[in-house]
C-alpha cells in the first residue's frame, strides 16, 4: 500500500515511557488528535500498518485484543521506518517526502508529532543544492523498548531491545519446559522483571517450539511436551506481567528478525527459509518479505516431514522425520550425515517454494557452522546440477547467533510499529 496524503490520523502514536505514551503496559497507540487535513488527497487508510492478519495483543487474561498496529497510521509507519533505516546519520524531510510519496506538508506534520512525542529528534543539518541547509531527523532508539523471550526446551533467553532492535540488556537461565505451566510462566515472568529494571516496555514477544496458534497465543502439542496442549500462554503471561504479549513459534520469530533487522536489505524483501537446528528442528518461511505462518500457524513444521518410511520413531509419533534423523546423527557425532539430512529437507523446500536463500540457525548449527553450510550447500548444489538452468540456491548462517530467536521475538512487538511485519 502506498502513502495516503491526508491528515496523519493519530500521528506517530504515543509510546510507553515517552511524551504522549498511553497507559501502563499498553504500548504504542494513537494520540487521538487528528488535526486539520493537509491536502485534498484520498482518505487516510485506517488499517493496520503491518497488513492484514496481525495478531491481537492483550493486556491481561480475558481482555479484548488490542491490535497495536491498527492504532498507528500507515503514513506514520512509513516515516518511522525510514527514520529507523537511516540510522544515526538521519534523513531530511524532503527525502522523506520523495521516498514515501507523501506531500511535504504531510511529512512536516507527521515529523512534528513524532518529535513532540520523543520518537524523532534533529540529527544536524545537511547542505542543499539551493537555499538554506536542510534539517536532518533521526529516530530516538531509547524512546521505546520491547522484550524478546525465547523459551527453549532447556534454556531461557530474554533480551531488551530498543526501537532499532538493538539489544540493551540480556538474561539467560536454565529452563525445563516439562516442569509444568505454572513453573515455566513464573520463571519466565521473573526473568523478564529482572531484565526490565524499571523500564516500561511496549510488551513481550515470546518465541518457543511449536505447534501453536499465533493468533490466539495458545499452545498445541509441543513436540516432546504434549501436556502443553491447549494452554493459553499469552493470556497467562500477560496476566502475570500486566503487559501486552505476543506468542509465536521460535522459527517464525527468528525469520521475522532476519527480514526486518539491520543489514537485512539483501533478504528483507525476498523469499527465504530459516532452518533452526537445536533441541528440535523447524523452519521459518519468509515469502515476498513477509513471514508465512499459514491460517493455523502450521507452516514451517519442517522437521516432521517424513523422508524414511521405516525410519526411527520421532517424538511427534511419526517415523523417519527429518528431525529425528538429523538429531540422531548429531547424537552419534556424524555431523556430515546430519548436514546431508538437513540438506535433503532444504532441497524439498527449494523445490516446493522456489525460495531465494536458505539460512541456518540454532545452537547445533552455531557450534558447527562450516559443516552445516557446506553439507546443506552440497545437497542444493547437486539438485541444481541435476535440474540445470541455474545456479544453486545460496546457503548461509542467519545473523543474531545464540540470541537470534530472542531478538526476533522482540520484533513481534517492534516490527508492526514500522509497518514491517504483522507481529
Amino acid at each position: 500500500m502506498g502513502p495516503v496524503n491526508r491528515t496523519d490520523v493519530g500521528g506517530g502514536g504515543g509510546v510507553t515511557g515517552v511524551p504522549g505514551g498511553s497507559g501502563r503496559g499498553r504500548g504504542a497507540g494513537a494520540t487521538g488528535d487528528a488535526g486539520p487535513a493537509e491536502d485534498a488527497g484520498p482518505a487516510e487508510d485506517a488499517g493496520p500498518a503491518g497488513g492484514a492478519g496481525a495478531a491481537a495483543v492483550v493486556g491481561g487474561p480475558g481482555t479484548p485484543g488490542v491490535n497495536l498496529p491498527a492504532l498507528r497510521s500507515h503514513n506514520a509507519a512509513l516515516v518511522l521506518d525510514l527514520l529507523r533505516t537511516a540510522g544515526a546519520a538521519g534523513i531530511s524531510r524532503l527525502e522523506l517526502a520523495e521516498r514515501t510519496g507523501l506531500t511535504p506538508q504531510a511529512v512536516s506534520k507527521i515529523t512534528a508529532r513524532l518529535r513532540a512525542e520523543g520518537l524523532a529528534a534533529e540529527a544536524g543539518r545537511r547542505a542543499s543544492t539551493g537555499g538554506k541547509p536542510r534539517t536532518v531527523l533521526r529516530l530516538v532508539p531509547e524512546a521505546g523498548h520491547a522484550v524478546g523471550l525465547h523459551l527453549d526446551r532447556d534454556e531461557l533467553t530474554a533480551v531488551l531491545c530498543d526501537l532499532t532492535g538493538a539489544v540493551v540488556a540480556e538474561r539467560r537461565a536454565p529452563l525445563d519446559l516439562g516442569a509444568g505451566a505454572h513453573a515455566v510462566v513464573e520463571g519466565a515472568a521473573g526473568e523478564v522483571e529482572a531484565l526490565l529494571g524499571g523500564v516500561s516496555p511496549l510488551g513481550v514477544g515470546v518465541a518457543l517450539p511449536g505447534p501453536l496458534d499465533h493468533t490466539l497465543g495458545v499452545l498445541h502439542r509441543v513436540t516432546g511436551f504434549p501436556e502443553w496442549d491447549g494452554f493459553a500462554l499469552r493470556d497467562a503471561l500477560a496476566g502475570r506481567l500486566g503487559l501486552p504479549v505476543v506468542v509465536d513459534k521460535d522459527t517464525n520469530a527468528a525469520a521475522l528478525g532476519v527480514a526486518v533487522g539491520a543489514g537485512s536489505g539483501s533478504v528483507g524483501g525476498g523469499s527465504f527459509a530459516y532452518l533452526h537446528l537445536g533441541t528440535g528442528l523447524g523452519a521459518g518461511l519468509v515469502i515476498g518479505g513477509t513471514v508465512h505462518r499459514g491460517a493455523r500457524t502450521g507452516a514451517g513444521e519442517f522437521g516432521h516431514q517424513v523422508i524414511q518410511l521405516d525410519g526411527p520413531l520421532c517424538e511427534c509419533g511419526n517415523r523417519g522425520c527429518i528431525e529425528v534423523l538429523c538429531l540422531d546423527a548429531v547424537g552419534r557425532g556424524t555431523l556430515d550425515e546430519a548436514a546431508r539430512v538437513l540438506g535433503a529437507g532444504a532441497a524439498n523446500l527449494v523445490g516446493l517454494l522456489d525460495i531465494d536463500l536458505v539460512l541456518l540457525g540454532g545452537r547445533t548449527v552455531a557450534a558447527h557452522e562450516e559443516v552445516f553450510v557446506r553439507g546443506v550447500g552440497a545437497v542444493l548444489g547437486e539438485r541444481a546440477r541435476r535440474e540445470g538452468g541455474g545456479t544453486a540456491i545460496p546457503v548461509g548462517v542467519a545473523p543474531g547467533g545464540a540470541r537470534g530467536v530472542a531478538e526476533g521475538a522482540a520484533q513481534l512487538l517492534l516490527a508492526p510499529l514500522f509497518g514491517r511485519g504483522d507481529g
